[in-house]
């Protein structure tokens, strides 16, 4: 399987904001296994924070202070959610021929791939 795109998204940004990549073809190397447990925590503190947001939420008592952090919170959680979707999107595999040599429209990918 050929990755759509050589250069693997990382999940965290550098010090001037601006994102990071990863060029290497050993998807069990040090910074890939670093990245995909970065990734499986960000997935994890974000599923966290949506159950904590929505029962905050759901009692009506939350003061505009606790719901700006909230805000705050839920915005890097997506930020760092879509950086993970848009990361593992271009690792996908390209589209190719199957068995009878038809080209195939949606890949085909291992259960490991949903995480």
């Amino acid at each position: 399987m050929t990755p759509h795109n050589e250069l693997r998204l990382l999940p965290w940004s550098g010090l001037d904001g601006k994102p990071c990549f990863l060029s290497t073809d050993d998807t069990n190397g040090h910074l890939s296994r670093l990245a995909d447990n970065t990734e499986a925590i960000q997935l994890g503190l974000a599923t966290q924070l949506l159950e904590h947001a929505s029962e905050d939420l759901s009692n009506g008592e939350a003061d505009p202070e606790e719901l700006r952090a909230l805000a705050t919170d839920l915005t890097e959680a997506l930020r760092d959610t879509l950086r993970v979707a848009e990361s593992r999107g271009h690792r996908l595999p390209l589209p190719g021929p199957d068995a009878h040599g038809n080209d195939t429209e949606v890949p085909m990918l291992p259960a490991a791939a949903f995480g």
